[in-house]
């Protein structure tokens, strides 16, 4: 007896629930909406696919001039090449040309899946690019370099806050 009332509860809830969806879509009610946030969310979600994937990588050994034809071993832009590679953007070999490719991002405005520029000089030419990063968002980056190899740092402290320089989105 009580599997036959839950079952009819089941079946009662389905069918509103289908019949109330089916208004909403016959309407339009909401379409727009709905298809500006899915175009919104794609390009978050590939960011985000893009920084994934790296995550994989975390702790590779960091070695500078690394190959683009090994995963054993990235510098910052080799790294960046391989990881968007994957969702089919093609980038240049050296951090320098990555940061000439896309679109300006200002700091305030990065999204998972931008690339971010550092300099290890100074900061007023701008023209002296020495690390690339992708940003994972929460202010945090995913990148390689030296002893820790692929890791994750805090944008906005340290030596990442005093050398940033810029950032383009790829995506």
């Amino acid at each position: 007896m009580k599997m036959h009332t839950i079952s009819q509860k089941v079946l009662t809830v389905g069918i509103v629930s289908a019949l109330g969806f089916g208004t909403l879509l016959a309407s339009g009610a909401g379409t727009a909406q709905a298809a500006s946030l899915s175009a919104e969310s794609v390009a978050v979600s590939k960011g985000t696919k893009v920084v994934n994937f790296g995550k994989k990588y975390m702790g590779t050994p960091y070695k500078f001039g690394a190959s683009t034809s090994t995963t054993r071993v990235f510098d910052c832009s080799s790294f960046m090449k391989h990881i968007f590679k994957q969702y089919g953007v093609n980038l240049p070999r050296t951090s320098a040309a990555q940061s000439k490719v896309g679109k300006a991002v200002s700091k305030s405005n990065l999204k998972a899946g931008d690339l971010v520029f550092f300099s290890s000089g100074s900061r007023s030419t701008g023209k002296n690019i020495t690390h690339v990063a992708v940003y994972v968002g929460n202010g945090k980056i995913l990148h390689t370099y030296g002893k820790p190899g692929v890791t994750i740092s805090d944008l906005n402290s340290g030596t990442w806050k005093r050398t940033y320089i810029k950032a383009r989105r790829v995506l």
